[in-house]
Parts: structure tokens; C-alpha cells; sequence
């Protein structure tokens, strides 16, 4: 557990930083910065050679974050969440506190509550909501583990979580949904 808890001391110290992470999520390897600082997201659309009208995905910890980053969320959903087969991130109107290049043009914001232990602590313990987007250049595919994950990204982020490094668990990119009044659109199975 010593490298987990040295892993998460470097990612806060990148994080508060304004730097990027390198990190495992409860899905794929993802690039994550603050998602409250313009600049650090910034970063990302660069490193990933993206234009900023894509939206990335924020994780957050906790329903509670849930309700402090989104302007009157349906409570409904999250009866519908604790049922998920797999992770499920969700499109929420309403987006409050994050970056504005985060935020799409109509107000809107993917967030997901993470499940994965390492990255429930780091979100805890930075007290922020932190970006995922998936670990490649934009257009490329997905690695599904770390040891497929290009040069050109490890090489641009400030810290690589050594944790689950070899991990070789075939990870997939998590549902999207757009929850309205009770009614799932799914966006991504």
C-alpha cells in the first residue's frame, strides 16, 4: 500500500499544481488535471491535439459531488446509477463551479462517480472533481492498458501513477447517458 499512498501525495501535489496526471480509473488509463482550472484543462485539449467543443468527462467521488457541482440534479438517477451494470458516466445540464472550457455550450457536463478505490481517495483527499479523458491523441484509439498508451502522452503529463501499471484487464470506455425527467437516453452503450 506504500506506493498507492505515494502515488496519490504526487498526483495532489500535480494536481493543485495546475499540472497533469496519468492515472487508472475505474474504465481506461485516463489524462486528468483540476477540473475547476482553465488552464490545467487547456493543457489536456493540447496533449491530446483536441479541439476544446469536445467535452471530456469529470469524476467526482460521491452523489454529494454530484449535487454541488449540478444545478437541481433529478435525485431519481442515482436509484437508476446503483443498478449500472458497468461504470456509467452521465450528461448533466447544469454544469456549476468547473472550468468553462470544460463546460459544453449549453451548460452541460459528463460526470461519473468513480468506484475505483485509488481514485476515490485521490478526488477525497484533492476535494475537487478531477477530468478523465481517455489516454491517446485525439482520433486514436483507446488503450485498453497502460503498456499501449503512446510516448507522445506519457511524456506530456507532469506525473504516471505507478499503480496498475500492469494491470492487463481488458478496460472499456464507460456508458454515457443523458438523464431526463426520469428517461435514459443512451449516448454510449
Amino acid at each position: 500500500m506504500k506506493g498507492f499512498e505515494k502515488d496519490i501525495e504526487k498526483c495532489l501535489e500535480v494536481l493543485k499544481s495546475g499540472g497533469l496526471i496519468l492515472y487508472p480509473t475505474d474504465t481506461v488509463w485516463g489524462i486528468g488535471c483540476d477540473a475547476t482550472n482553465e488552464k490545467a484543462v487547456e493543457k489536456i485539449y493540447k496533449l491530446k491535439k483536441r479541439s476544446d467543443e469536445k467535452a471530456m468527462i469529470v469524476l467526482v467521488a460521491a452523489e454529494k459531488d454530484i449535487i454541488q457541482h449540478v444545478a437541481a440534479p433529478d435525485l431519481s438517477l442515482f436509484d437508476y446509477l446503483e443498478g449500472a451494470m458497468k461504470p456509467t458516466t452521465v450528461v448533466y445540464d447544469g454544469a456549476l463551479g468547473f472550468a468553462d472550457n470544460l463546460v459544453a455550450k449549453d451548460g452541460s457536463i459528463a460526470i461519473r462517480i468513480c468506484k475505483d478505490e485509488f481514485c476515490r481517495q485521490l478526488i477525497k483527499r484533492f476535494r475537487k472533481p478531477i477530468v478523465s479523458t481517455s489516454a491517446n491523441i485525439s482520433g486514436m484509439p483507446s488503450p485498453k492498458f497502460f503498456k499501449e498508451i503512446s510516448d507522445e502522452i506519457k511524456n506530456g503529463v507532469d506525473h504516471i501513477v505507478q499503480y496498475r501499471q500492469q494491470d492487463e484487464t481488458s478496460a472499456q470506455p464507460s456508458s454515457l447517458i443523458k438523464w431526463n425527467n426520469g428517461n435514459v437516453t443512451i449516448l454510449r452503450p
